[in-house]
C-alpha cells in the first residue's frame, strides 16, 4: 500500500533523530513532536485532529515513562503507534450480522467514489465468507451503472438484480422480496450518486433506507480526495446517517489523511479499504495494521491472511516435496511466481515486512512488474522439456524463445543465468539444512 509511503518516509527519519540522541530532553521531544506535526499536516490530516493527536503524544511522552526510559526513542514510537491505532478506532469493525434474515448492507456515495466497484468487491468478499449475496442495481439514473453491475457481477457469478426503468424505492423493495423467496443471504445495494451533496440525493437515499431498512449503510469515499473525503464522509453522516466507511484507492498516489482522520470526525469506523483494481482487492481495516504500517513496522498478518486466502495448500506441500528432492524446474518457478504476484506487487509484500523501510536496499528498491511479465513469456515460450531440462537450451532454441516471447537472445540467457544461481542456492540451502537436522528431511520454514 503505497497511500502513506511519504508520511511513513518523514516518521521514520524524525524517529531516527531520536534513537540517536540516547537519553531524550522535553525539549527533544517537543522538537520531534513539531516535526510529526508537519509531516501529519502535508498528508492532508485533518487539521484540529492532528492538534489533538500531538497533545495526547505529548501527554505521554514527556513523562517519566520516557524521559527516564532505558530506551526513551522507542518509548515515543510506541505511545505514537498506540495513540495512532486509537485514532482510526483501535479494533477492527466488522460487518453487523443480523439476528434474522439476510443482512443488507446500503453503499452510499458521490458519483466517481467507486460505489459500483464496491459492490461487486464486497459480493466478492461475502462469498468467500461462505454467504450467497444478491447484488442489487438501484442507480436508476445512470444506465452504465447498472450495466456495470451486471458485468461484474457475472464475472465473480453473483446474480444481479435490476429493474430498467425502475424507481430505487421500486428497485429496493423488490431487493428484499428476491432475498427472502431465493435465500440470499446478504443484499448488497448499489446506489445513484451526485457530484456533491444535495438535497434530492439525500431524498431519495432516506427513502430507500426507509424501505431497505439496512442493517447497515456504508459510505464509499475516495481516499486521493484527501480532506474533501472527510467533508464528504461529514455531509453523508449528518444529512442521511452511516454506519462505516469505505475507502477506495488506497493505493494510489494520495497521502492518506483521510484514513487518519474521517473517523475522529464522524465516529463511524472505516470497515474496509480498496487496495487495488481487481475484485478481490478489498481489506478489512485493522486500526492497529494500519498504523504498523504508516510507522515503518509492516503488517505481517495481512500478508499471512492473503497467502492463506490466494495460495494452494496442496501445490504448496507439492513445492516442499520439490525442494526437499531438489528438484526444482522452470515450471515450477512460474508457478511461484504466478502465486507471488497474486498477493500483489511485490513493491507491496516488502511494504508488509516488518524493518523493510529501514533497509536502505530495499527501502529504495523499485520492481518492474514489466520484467515479470516478460520472465512469464520467456517460460511460457519454452516447450514442457526445455522448461525440465534448461540445460538443452542451445542457440537456435534461445532464438525461437526469443521470437515466441517478443523478449531478446540476452533477456532468455539472463533468465537462465538467474533461474541457475536459484537452483544452486537451493542446493547449498537442502545441503545446510540436512546437516543441521540429522535424519530430518530437507524444509525451508517459510514453506510450512
Amino acid at each position: 500500500m503505497t497511500g502513506f509511503s511519504a508520511l511513513t518516509e518523514k516518521l521514520q527519519a524524525i524517529f531516527q533523530k531520536l534513537r540517536g540522541k540516547g537519553k531524550l530532553s522535553e525539549a527533544d521531544v517537543n522538537a520531534a513532536l513539531r516535526e510529526v506535526r508537519l509531516a501529519l499536516l502535508e498528508a492532508d490530516v485533518n487539521y484540529t485532529v492532528v492538534k489533538d493527536f500531538i497533545e495526547k503524544v505529548r501527554a505521554r511522552a514527556v513523562g517519566q515513562e520516557v524521559l527516564q526510559s532505558l530506551t526513551p526513542a522507542q518509548q515515543v514510537v510506541k505511545i505514537v503507534y498506540e495513540e495512532l491505532t486509537a485514532l482510526m478506532g483501535t479494533e477492527h469493525a466488522g460487518l453487523v450480522q443480523p439476528s434474522a434474515g439476510p443482512a443488507v448492507i446500503m453503499l452510499v456515495g458521490l458519483h466517481g467514489s467507486g460505489k459500483t466497484t464496491t459492490a461487486a468487491k464486497l459480493a466478492q468478499y461475502l462469498r468467500r465468507q461462505g454467504k450467497q449475496p444478491l447484488l442489487v442495481a438501484a442507480d436508476v439514473h445512470r444506465p452504465a451503472a447498472v450495466e456495470q453491475l451486471q458485468i461484474l457481477g457475472k464475472q465473480i457469478e453473483v446474480p444481479v438484480l435490476a429493474q430498467p426503468g425502475g424507481t430505487a424505492v421500486g428497485v429496493a423493495r423488490e431487493a428484499l422480496a428476491t432475498a427472502a423467496r431465493l435465500g440470499h443471504e446478504a443484499v448488497v445495494v448499489d446506489t445513484a450518486g451526485r457530484l456533491h451533496i444535495d438535497a434530492q440525493l439525500m431524498e431519495e437515499l432516506r427513502a430507500m433506507r426507509a424501505v431497505l431498512k439496512p442493517t447497515e449503510v456504508l459510505l464509499v469515499v475516495d481516499a486521493m480526495t484527501g480532506q474533501d473525503a472527510v467533508n464528504v464522509a461529514k455531509g453523508f453522516h449528518e444529512g442521511l446517517g452511516i454506519d462505516g466507511i469505505v475507502l477506495t484507492k488506497l493505493d494510489g498516489d494520495t497521502r492518506g489523511g483521510a484514513a487518519l482522520s474521517v473517523r475522529a470526525v464522524t465516529g463511524c469506523p472505516i470497515k474496509f479499504v480498496g487496495v487495488g483494481e481487481k475484485l478481490d482487492a478489498l481489506e478489512p481495516f485493522h486500526p492497529s495494521r494500519m498504523a504498523s504500517r504508516i510507522l515503518g513496522m509492516g503488517d505481517v498478518l495481512s500478508l499471512i491472511e492473503k497467502a492463506q486466502a490466494k495460495i494452494d495448500v496442496a501445490q504448496a506441500k507439492e513445492m516442499q516435496r520439490k525442494l526437499r528432492q531438489r528438484d526444482f524446474t522452470l515450471e515450477d518457478f512460474l508457478e511461484q511466481l504466478r502465486q507471488v504476484r497474486q498477493l500483489g506487487s511485490l513493491e507491496e509484500i516488502i511494504g508488509m515486512l516488518p524493518g523493510a523501510g529501514t533497509v536502505k536496499e530495499l527501502k529504495n528498491l523499485r520492481v518492474d512488474e514489466k520484467e515479470l511479465t516478460r520472465i512469464e513469456a520467456i517460460i511460457c515460450s519454452m516447450t514442457p522439456q526445455e522448461r525440465r531440462y534448461p540445460q538443452i537450451i542451445n542457440a537456435s532454441r534461445k532464438r525461437r524463445i526469443s521470437q515466441g516471447s517478443g523478449t531478446t537472445v540476452q533477456d532468455v540467457n539472463r533468465l537462465l543465468k538467474q533461474f541457475a544461481q536459484t537452483q544452486k542456492i537451493l542446493r547449498q540451502l537442502a545441503e545446510t539444512t540436512a546437516a543441521r537436522r540429522p535424519g530430518g528431511p530437507f524444509g525451508l520454514p517459510f514453506w510450512r
